[in-house]
């Protein structure tokens, strides 16, 4: 069979080259963004008078006809025709005859696959916008459900300081407050058409790609040819945004995953979010957690692929940016899956309070309140620092905790205890006490999710609008 654009050559291409370099296998599921920007296409032709209008209704016809098979999976793609690109054109014109032949007047496959790109780019985005909120909308509930559960916080994963329960669900609102604004500020740079730019320095036909543009709902035009065909920056910066989210989705994964140990005890993921072991009828493994942690490596990976195939690349196409749509697509696919797993594993995981409570009553991690508490009392910090750090040597020694201490053992390192110390030690009065702004005093938690919900309504906002 011949291909399309074989009138230069006088061999058949190896059977080998045709399987390595076909992307047909992956780029079909750009099929939908391509039958797009070809209508687009078509009809600006007819509109300036490139093609005629009957012209441009048959081919348009015909290509809504192909759309309807592919979507019905009644279309068998081709490896001897390369990519979508050139499937579909065969298609057409097998489906209407010689004048599908004129669907690829004014323009060249460089800028059809920089189009459906950034048509497929801009329509995973808005979905991936959705998903993050739908996670979002997950640690809301669980905080507001959990309000007021004390449970302690770490540095160094060594017990700190207590902190609500809520607050620390809250830190990861944030973090996916700014993944979700990464990805719409992104659209800014999404949203160019490439369309109408040629194979590199445009085309001698009258186009206007200010329509093609406008049709296809772009914000902007490429005003340079060379940048428009060779640009995939929207590509790396959405694997670079998907990156930075898979990270935070580790991150919280890890904590899951050490939550639900019997060494921790601190929640309890459902059943339908864990698995089995095929020896130990006793397990209950938090898979789910585990493989989001490790499918970020993946993600990580397909951001340092693009970025080396792109480092060495003159202007403007070059064969080597086909390596551009695999990682892409398989980070789309994994992004999507974690995230739709992720929001009802945290809505539906069971907090075990007490349990939170118990830990944070069998610790030291109140023990800054009680150089604040002789800071009051008007010692210079340091001073307090170096009284309390003896204070909790002897407690370790005395293998008590600092609640469990009495006030003649107090006073036997400064005169400055009273009575007053042990409700200061309290892990209620130790977490709300710390009522600065952003703290984890339930004042300020309560005030914070609040924040949140706005937060949520005003970028639903944002998005529609």
């Amino acid at each position: 069979m011949s291909k399309l654009w074989g009138g230069r050559f006088t061999k058949s291409t190896n059977q080998l080259v045709e399987e390595f370099t076909a992307s047909i296998e992956f780029d079909q599921q750009f099929a939908q963004e391509d039958i797009a920007g070809s209508i687009a296409h078509v009809t600006m032709l007819a509109e300036c008078s490139i093609i005629t209008n009957e012209e441009a209704k048959q081919i348009i016809t015909g290509l809504k006809t192909i759309e309807e098979k592919i979507k019905a999976g009644s279309v068998p793609f081709s490896v001897e025709d390369e990519d979508i690109h050139m499937n579909i054109e065969k298609m057409l014109i097998d489906e209407i005859g010689p004048l599908g032949g004129k669907l690829h007047t004014g323009r060249s496959r460089n800028d059809q696959v920089a189009t459906d790109i950034h048509l497929y780019v801009n329509k995973k985005t808005h979905e991936m916008i959705e998903l993050v909120t739908a996670v979002q909308q997950a640690f809301v509930n669980q905080a507001e459900a959990n309000m007021g559960v004390i449970m302690p916080g770490y540095t160094h994963l060594q017990r700190a300081q207590p902190v609500l329960f809520s607050h620390h669900l809250l830190a990861y609102f944030w973090m996916f407050e700014r993944d979700k604004q990464r990805l719409v500020d992104s659209l800014q740079r999404v949203n160019w058409s490439p369309l109408g730019s040629g194979a590199l320095a445009g085309t001698t036909f009258p186009i206007d790609r200010d329509r093609t543009a406008a049709l296809l709902g772009f914000d902007k035009v490429y005003p340079n040819s060379l940048d428009a065909v060779s640009d995939r920056d929207f590509v790396l910066e959405f694997l670079s945004i998907a990156s930075i989210l898979m990270t935070h989705i580790s991150r919280l994964s890890e904590e899951l995953v050490t939550w639900s140990s019997q060494e921790f005890d601190f929640i309890e993921l459902d059943d339908s979010f864990c698995t089995g072991s095929s020896i130990m009828p006793q397990k209950k493994n938090p898979d789910v957690p585990e493989l989001l942690r490790g499918k970020t490596g993946r993600v990580h990976g397909n951001l340092f692929g693009l970025l080396t195939v792109l480092k060495g690349l003159p202007l403007a196409y070059n064969k080597d940016m086909q390596e551009d749509k695999e990682g892409l697509l398989d980070t789309v696919k994994t992004l999507d899956g974690s995230l739709r797993l992720l929001a009802p594993m945290i809505e539906t995981m069971q907090v075990k309070q007490e349990n939170m409570y118990n830990a944070v009553e069998q610790d030291y991690s109140n023990a800054t309140d009680i150089a604040d508490y002789l800071v009051t009392k008007g010692l210079p910090f340091r001073q307090a620092h170096e009284i309390i750090g003896k204070i909790v040597l002897y407690a370790i020694q005395q293998k008590k905790f600092l609640l469990a201490l009495t006030l003649e053992e107090y006073q036997g390192f400064s005169s400055l205890f009273e009575e007053d110390i042990f409700d200061v030690l309290q892990p209620k009065h130790v977490v709300d006490a710390r009522n600065s702004l952003g703290g984890t005093a339930k004042n300020q938690v309560c005030k914070q999710l609040e924040e949140a919900k706005d937060s949520l309504k005003v970028d639903d906002q944002k998005v529609m609008g």
